[in-house]
């Protein structure tokens, strides 16, 4: 088990070179085995720099998908009352467009290695009703009733944390993001969008 800092890394704090150092060390120990103390030891910065970027070890993994939702949940409470289906199909790729491979992307292809079946469940849900919820306003405001507006951000939120499990699953190469969540919207397209 390393918990030296590497000869040559930047003794300057980023957030990429936390994230990689968490992943290391997930993928070395497991997450639970895992502290705030060995990320930052590991990374060679103090345990400050490690919360000027992250507000949790969990954090880590989901701060880019995290920023991503968060633009696409304000881009959803800008639509009016003329949004369809289509307006937040466009929203939702522009969460997964040019989405590289991450610290989320990583856990999700190495759950097991990385020990993070429960905290990714739990943390999976927790974005998934969030996004759901945006979505079904403005399918409210678009007049859509309550429990079909309700049913359709559910379906729309679970396509795209879907098409993401499944992308980082499949690998690197195998398929887009967007090809992926096109996958899943077609899924979607069954629970329509409509009155």
């Amino acid at each position: 088990m390393a918990t030296e800092s590497r000869a040559g890394r930047p003794k300057v704090s980023s957030r990429e070179t936390l994230a990689e150092a968490a992943c290391e060390l997930f993928l070395e120990q497991g997450y639970d085995a895992t502290s705030v103390a060995d990320i930052t030891q590991r990374a060679g910065v103090s345990r400050s720099s490690f919360f000027n970027y992250f507000s949790s070890k969990s954090d880590v993994l989901w701060s880019g998908l995290d920023a991503r939702v968060e633009t696409a949940l304000a881009a959803l409470d800008r639509l009016d009352a003329d949004a369809d289906g289509s307006a937040v199909e466009m929203i939702l790729v522009g969460v997964v467009h040019d989405f590289a491979p991450d610290p989320l992307a990583l856990a999700l292809r190495n759950t097991a290695a990385m020990g993070v079946e429960d905290e990714l469940l739990r943390d999976s849900a927790l974005r998934q009703a969030r996004l759901a919820g945006g979505i079904a306003a403005a399918a409210k405001r678009a007049g859509i009733a309550e429990i079909r507006a309700d049913v359709v951000g559910a379906a729309y939120a679970g396509a795209l944390l879907s098409s993401l499990r499944i992308w980082a699953v499949r690998g690197a190469g195998q398929s887009t993001p967007e090809q992926v969540l096109d996958e899943a919207v077609a899924v979607v397209h069954e629970v329509r969008w409509g009155r």
